[in-house]
């Protein structure tokens, strides 16, 4: 029976989902459709819409039954330093617009939510504003047809949890936080200190529907964690989407990434076997990996 993404998702039955291959990196696939490095790419969901929509789709037809949306940087503290605070709606409508467009039944679409650069454990931003510009980001991409929510790539676990806050009192849907663990001895801290028990703790008490990690670490390197993560409890089904290996810098100066789509493939499943639910890459990750990865996983269900 062919996978099917229209039933509607709510807080509730999202944690009946079954163990699902999500998409890879949108960052590095952008940059190869022109562009500065320095260029933001949110800005294309209306000044180059097809090039978005040519990432979003390239994933559905590599097996992702799970895409997000090109709105990690559009929220309004980011969106200020460019000059645009007054396009948060704009731009996250349009995003998640795209990204539905590009599933047509195929996929569910996760709206991608990024940090806003602002420490709040460090005193830089307070939770409430924090709450604040969450809450308006959470609310256009919700009217965009986004089918769930994913506050990503967080380091500062206040600022996660002040933004759960707000994505959850803006819209009725499901809403995770996946967590980036890159630093300490072991690298299972966040870059503010962070555990992932504490990470774990935090969003199944702010009420999250999924948490995880992302970015960071390298798939394989997220095994290990994942077992952590599922020995935190079975409350929240567990996000983990992983580098294409650690950032190297090219002959031609551009950072290359080098783990193949085998090495996504392989990872399948241990992280199936340590119970993570909904699996995929992040920067460097291509179609052909996430291809790779939904294979595997299709054979460990059956």
């Amino acid at each position: 029976m062919a996978f099917d993404a229209r039933p509607k998702l709510t807080r509730e039955n999202l944690r009946d989902l079954p163990p699902l291959c999500t998409d890879g990196a949108w960052g590095t696939e952008l940059m190869k459709l022109g562009g500065t490095p320095a260029e933001m790419r949110d800005f294309w969901n209306v000044s180059a819409p097809e090039k978005v929509l040519q990432v979003a789709r390239s994933y559905v037809e590599a097996g992702s039954k799970i895409i997000l949306t090109n709105t990690f940087s559009s929220n309004r503290i980011v969106l200020e330093g460019h000059g645009a605070a007054d396009r948060v709606a704009e731009l996250n409508r349009a995003g998640a617009e795209i990204s539905r467009r590009a599933a047509e039944g195929k996929a569910y679409v996760f709206a991608s939510v990024g940090p806003t650069g602002k420490m709040v454990a460090a005193g830089e931003l307070a939770p409430e504003a924090v709450e604040e510009v969450y809450a308006e980001q959470a609310a256009a991409l919700a009217a965009g047809g986004a089918d769930a929510l994913c506050l990503e790539t967080f380091a500062d676990i206040e600022e996660a949890r002040a933004g759960l806050r707000g994505c959850l009192k803006a819209c009725g849907l499901p809403v995770g936080v996946s967590f980036t663990f890159d630093s300490g001895k072991n690298k299972d801290r966040t870059m503010m200190g962070n555990t992932l028990e504490q990470a774990y703790a935090m969003a199944r008490d702010g009420g999250a529907s999924f948490v995880g990690a992302n970015c960071g670490l390298g798939i394989e390197s997220y095994v290990p964690l994942a077992q952590r993560f599922v020995a935190c409890g079975r409350e929240l089904p567990i996000w983990i989407k992983g580098n294409a290996g650690k950032p190297e810098a090219g002959p031609d100066g551009k950072t290359v990434y080098r783990a193949t789509p085998e090495v996504y493939a392989r990872a399948a499943r241990p992280l199936f076997e340590q119970g993570v639910r909904f699996m995929g890459g992040c920067c460097g990750s291509t179609p052909a990996h996430i291809s790779a990865m939904a294979g595997a996983l299709a054979g460990c269900l059956k």
